[in-house]
């Protein structure tokens, strides 16, 4: 199981980063050609769908334009809502690592969908939390 942070989703749509958008189709086209099973933390469909609305207001795309990107990049993948226990999860990673709330909910909801590979480039690469480990897909 895979799960995919924010930052990855964006560069995927964001036209102004020509290398890591490219970087981030690739990934994305080829989890799902390996049939990878994806996930995706609430909140990071929730910073998503925040990004696509700041961009709106700016009038860098249209509410179609976001529209289609949630259809596209959040609709077909299951989404892991937070739970009492990923909240204590939460609490215990971000004690244990010194992890900000939001990457320690990040983690959490990663072991509570058991999956074991985190693409983002938040966090340190290589960096194995618990059964997590971190990939920066925008490193060469």
């Amino acid at each position: 199981m895979i799960a995919i942070d924010t930052n990855v989703l964006i560069y995927a749509v964001d036209t102004s980063e020509t290398e890591k958008s490219r970087k981030a189709v690739e990934l994305l086209d080829g989890l799902v050609a390996a049939g990878e099973s994806i996930i995706l933390p609430w909140h990071v469909a929730a910073e998503f769908l925040a990004c696509l609305r700041k961009w709106i207001n700016a009038k860098r795309i249209s509410w179609s334009d976001a529209d289609a990107y949630l259809a596209r990049f959040v609709g077909p993948l299951p989404l892991v809502t937070p739970t009492p226990r990923i909240l204590s999860l939460s609490l215990n990673v971000s004690q244990r690592y010194s992890l900000s709330h939001w990457d320690s909910m990040l983690i959490a909801a990663c072991l509570e969908a058991e999956a074991t590979r985190l693409y983002t480039e938040d966090l340190d690469p290589g960096m194995t939390y618990d059964a997590v480990q971190v990939i920066n897909p925008f490193v060469p």
